[in-house]
């Protein structure tokens, strides 16, 4: 006798070949039926024999594909409808659509096979994919996922591929980017007025181009990239001045897993990560120094080829090691259409190898490290982007618009978050239209209406984000204050709503309760209770306000006014610079002046006392320089910073950094002693507070907390006591600096604010 169930899977289920899966897995078991994309998902009608259906069931998660997330299976019994087979058909929308969006997929090894075997039909062809592979997000206008809501639109599907596309047995059964030479986009190279069409013929030439020296723009699968030899200190020193990018590090692309180890030192967690589906740039130490490409540092990041394009650069003569970065001039966000390209990146690249296919919005490359807590993305864009994040209860849809730093915004719908690929910084013009375009986008995908839908902003008014916010005509405004929303973040992650926690928070700059700078906080509760201030970094004054934040011997000059007896720290070893002492006389004054805990701000002090005492030229370099400088130290004597009143003090380690600089100590060696000094300082005033407080769990984030010496450090201070190792929770799905902040935007504008 015949029986019937009705299936609604939720998740990440759409464009990662979920229907195909389902219609072979019905056939397997002799089960009849269909299977659609609805708003929601996908929805599955099967009817035959009790054991054809418990084996369908049992299969549809344990087998489905790699790329697809299932979130939840609602498996209900329902009626026979007496059909004689099971189609997919046409997807539905019905109502609002709340289907997750598949990120882009790294290209997968059969559709590499078929890439370079010359008897196959698509040999060569750099837009080649599956179902289990390829562009998703870059692609799609709208849900739900199908091929006529796509950029590949234009391009009907020749007999060929249509074959293919309606083969339930093949890997292309509705794999909506599908195409060939014959039927698809191809591309091109643009050389001044020169301009070589094919396939072949651009991508060798721009092969060519790389491998002499040039810098090519090359249109990926989210945008441009600036291309040269990594290894031509020429070609790299010319591209940092073209770009305008003085000193920040510029990403790797390895021709393959070989030259990527050659580069780097990679641990398995490392290696998990840049072998993922989601290609992102890994940083690892340095196995080796390539000149110009990431000055003052020992990391670098380094990425393998992710689309059919990469791959056929480097098998036509490309450099083994190029460097690849957004194709775009310093702090711009990445250009991603053609017209736009050709006119911003002009008199940057050489050349312009261009592909036909449109991209739907941009999307940058992410950036991830193995951390000592577990795997931690930095930026969170292509190959994760705008996957579900959490799950919160939302009683309407709630709009978190971010902070004005590494923006990334947030959309909750039902109890749904996802949040956007990163943005970038918002006080560039460029990036502020990128972060109106994505904000828009997102609401007309999900068929939503803003005033239907609560805004989500940061406390400090004088962001662009949060007057953004407060300009729309939203069912209802709310403010978070900006620590406690990276707090948040932590939890919504790992799901914890009542359990209370310790929160240490440590960042550059955010707008505190008081009107200060914070950035050195610790607090107590839960997201339902809400967050309590029961710590802090002693306060210090800055000069001038955030732009301390780009002259360290500024920050440096707030801090050190509260320590006796200093040296004149315009006399070697120290060389403080004339801004110095005009900073110091302003704090004198009183004038433009405000109090702050910014930990970043320590560290930017901490970085001009061994000799970071130039400006930086991009945020959290001195930091950076610290970090690094620390590493190539050994075991050393932490400083001291005392825990008291709740309050950590800065100024015995400040201190003791003057008097050893002044007694010729290794600043490779002091820097160690601070790192090691504040994260004992962390350790103790974690270990006070959880027993004052009886909490058990401790959760760290904040933009400090990418740092990794520090990191380590605190794992091993943290593995006994009130807060055990296993119960120290960090940021895994959103970054800990401010690209996750929009997740605890979220997080607390259903808890009412987050205000103990």
């Amino acid at each position: 006798m015949s029986e019937a169930r009705s299936v609604r899977v939720r998740g990440v289920v759409q464009g990662v070949g979920f229907r195909p899966f389902v219609f072979r897995l019905a056939q397997k078991n002799a089960l009849a039926g269909w299977v659609l994309n609805e708003e929601e998902g996908v929805e599955i009608h099967v009817e035959g024999a009790e054991s054809g259906l418990a084996a369908f069931v049992r299969d549809l998660a344990a087998q489905a594909p790699a790329a697809a997330r299932i979130q939840s299976l609602d498996i209900q019994n329902a009626r026979p409808a007496g059909v004689a087979d099971f189609r997919i058909r046409p997807s539905e929308r019905r109502a609002r659509p709340r289907a997750a969006i598949s990120p882009d997929l790294a290209v997968c090894e059969k559709c590499l096979a078929e890439l370079f075997d010359p008897a196959d039909r698509r040999y060569g062809y750099p837009y080649i994919n599956c179902t289990a592979c390829g562009p998703r997000y870059s692609v799609v206008l709208d849900l739900p996922y199908d091929r006529a809501n796509t950029t590949m639109a234009g391009w009907p599907l020749d007999a060929y591929c249509a074959a293919q596309y309606y083969d339930s047995t093949g890997r292309r059964f509705h794999a909506q980017p599908v195409a060939c030479a014959a039927c698809g986009p191809h591309y091109y190279l643009e050389q001044g007025v020169e301009c070589v069409e094919g396939d072949r013929e651009a991508i060798a030439q721009a092969a060519r181009l790389l491998a002499g020296g040039a810098i090519v723009a090359v249109k990926g699968l989210g945008g441009y990239h600036l291309c040269c030899d990594a290894r031509n200190a020429a070609a790299v020193a010319r591209l940092r001045e073209r770009k305008f990018r003085k000193e920040k590090p510029f990403a790797l692309m390895a021709a393959n897993a070989a030259v990527a180890r050659s580069l780097v030192d990679l641990d398995s967690a490392s290696q998990e990560q840049l072998f993922s589906a989601a290609r992102p740039i890994v940083l690892a130490p340095a196995r080796t120094q390539l000149e110009g490409v990431a000055p003052d540092t020992n990391e670098l990041g380094v990425m393998l080829p992710y689309t059919p394009l990469h791959h056929l650069l480097f098998a036509g003569g490309s450099p083994e090691v190029v460097v690849m970065t957004s194709g775009n001039r310093s702090s711009e966000p990445i250009a991603y259409r053609d017209a736009d390209a050709r006119e911003r990146l002009a008199g940057l690249a050489d050349a312009f190898l261009i592909g036909e296919r449109p991209i739907a919005r941009r999307v940058d490359d992410s950036v991830v490290r193995a951390g000592a807590f577990g795997p931690m993305i930095l930026r969170r864009a292509r190959g994760y982007a705008p996957g579900i994040v959490a799950r919160v209860p939302v009683r309407q849809p709630v709009l978190a618009v971010g902070a004005d730093l590494k923006n990334a915004v947030a959309l909750a719908v039902g109890d749904e978050v996802l949040v956007s690929q990163h943005i970038g910084d918002l006080d560039d013009h460029a990036a502020g239209s990128a972060f109106r375009e994505t904000i828009e986008d997102l609401l007309r995908m999900y068929g939503l209406k803003i005033e239907n839908v609560v805004a989500a902003h940061d406390a400090h008014p004088q962001y662009r984000s949060t007057n953004y916010a407060l300009g729309l005509r939203a069912a209802g405004h709310i403010a978070i204050q900006h620590h406690r929303a990276h707090l948040a973040s932590v939890l919504a992650e790992v799901g914890e709503w009542d359990r209370p926690v310790l929160g240490v928070v440590f960042d550059g700059t955010g707008y505190g309760d008081d009107g200060a700078i914070w950035g050195g906080e610790m607090f107590a509760g839960s997201l339902h209770s809400g967050f309590r201030r029961v710590a802090h970094l002693r306060e210090a004054t800055l000069a001038g306000g955030d732009a301390a934040a780009r002259y360290p011997v500024q920050a440096a000059a707030g801090f050190l006014e509260q320590l006796d007896g200093l040296p004149d720290l315009a006399a070697p070893p120290f060389c403080f610079p004339p801004r110095y002492r005009e900073c110091v006389r302003l704090l004198r004054s009183g004038l433009r002046t405000f109090r702050t805990t910014s930990v970043g701000r320590l560290f930017d002090t901490a970085a001009a006392l061994v000799g970071f005492t130039r400006p930086v030229t991009f945020e959290g370099q001195a930091a950076m320089w610290l970090e690094g400088l620390a590493r190539n130290a050994g075991a050393v004597a932490a400083y001291e910073f005392p825990f008291a009143g709740g309050e950590l003090d800065f100024r015995p380690a400040l201190a003791a950094m003057c008097r050893d600089r002044l007694r010729g100590g290794d600043p490779a060696e002091i820097a160690r002693a601070f790192h090691r000094g504040l994260a004992q300082g962390v350790a103790c005033a974690v270990k006070e507070l959880c027993g004052a407080y009886g909490l058990e769990r401790v959760a760290l984030s904040g933009g400090v907390f990418q740092n990794a010496l520090l990191l380590e450090d605190l794992r091993e201070l943290l593995a006994d006591g009130p807060a055990p190792n296993q119960q120290v929770w960090t940021n895994h799905s959103v970054p800990p600096n401010d690209g996750g902040i929009s997740l605890g935007q979220v997080a607390l504008a259903a808890q009412g604010g987050g205000y103990a």
